[in-house]
């Protein structure tokens, strides 16, 4: 049963220098504060595994935390590059990164498969590619009914799998609506799982087309109201587009990625409307980074 903890306990208990951890939410819902916890753990050569790294994987990377990283498209999103993750494949800084690059229906099916407890997955999608000389876990696969050539790609289980959402009750069962991306195959094909919400309720309330994670499936349960800035969490705060503006010059300059971090990550206060006005942030009320 999933256990109510801190982030900074959640974190402590889950995640290892080494171990391979899945981050993941589509546009919505991604897991900002808790990829800051792991940064001010100092934690270092994880495999970061997500669909579309953007700004909280920058971050991770700038900050020493990466050795690898298994993804199908990387950028700020609206923005350009991610200039933290440019630096380490082009410069080695703060160290080498490899990379393992999958089409986004790969790792949908990658992590369908570690979810189902399926050694691999098959689809379509790669064929007439050239991924499969370049990618480890992507191979042909004859189909044994048509004989038609198809692609096999191996199942992802990560050791550890991070997700915000919007609530859970008091039990530790998890509830999230709006975009919701690949967060419940994340979870169910990791070995442990922290899952960050809004807020603790004594009932969820059904909600349509919201996705509830009972708690036997979760690891732990920590609050972090706010934990998806500067994405969004539906109903319970606005995508800050102007951070995602910001980041792209914060980023560009390793001296100020690392006073920025330095202030909003390892600082003990968090951003506010004037701070994050005064490093480019945003003009209007933001949640903790």
């Amino acid at each position: 049963m999933a256990e109510i903890v801190t982030l900074a306990d959640a974190i402590a208990a889950t995640v290892s220098d080494g171990d391979t951890v899945a981050m993941e939410g589509f546009t919505h819902l991604i897991p900002h504060a808790a990829g800051h916890e792991i940064i001010r753990q100092g934690r270092r050569g994880l495999t970061l595994v997500r669909m579309t790294p953007d700004i909280v994987y920058d971050q991770l990377i700038g900050a020493g935390c990466a050795r690898k990283l298994v993804f199908s498209w990387a950028g700020n999103p609206g923005v350009g590059s991610l200039h933290r993750f440019r630096d380490a494949v082009e410069n080695g800084w703060p160290g080498p990164l490899e990379l393992e690059e999958h089409s986004h229906a790969g790792m949908a099916n990658r992590y369908q498969a570690g979810a189902s407890g399926l050694p691999f997955a098959i689809l379509r999608g790669y064929r007439g590619t050239s991924l499969a000389a370049q990618t480890t876990g992507v191979a042909d696969i004859a189909c044994p009914f048509t004989g038609e050539i198809l692609t096999a790609v191996s199942a992802l289980r990560p050791d550890v799998a991070v997700i915000h959402a919007q609530q859970a009750d008091r039990q530790g069962n998890v509830q999230y609506w709006g975009i919701t991306g690949v967060q419940k195959e994340a979870v169910l094909a990791s070995a442990r799982s922290v899952v960050t919400v809004e807020e603790i309720v004594d009932t969820l309330t059904p909600r349509p087309g919201a996705v509830v994670l009972p708690s036997w499936a979760v690891g732990f349960v920590a609050v972090a109201a706010g934990g998806a800035h500067p994405s969004y969490a539906l109903g319970y705060s606005a995508r800050d587009n102007r951070f995602y503006q910001a980041w792209d010059e914060i980023s560009r300059d390793r001296a100020r990625f690392l006073a920025w971090v330095d202030e909003h990550v390892y600082g003990p206060q968090p951003v506010t409307a004037a701070s994050a006005t005064a490093t480019g942030s945003t003009s209007g009320p933001v949640a903790p980074c």
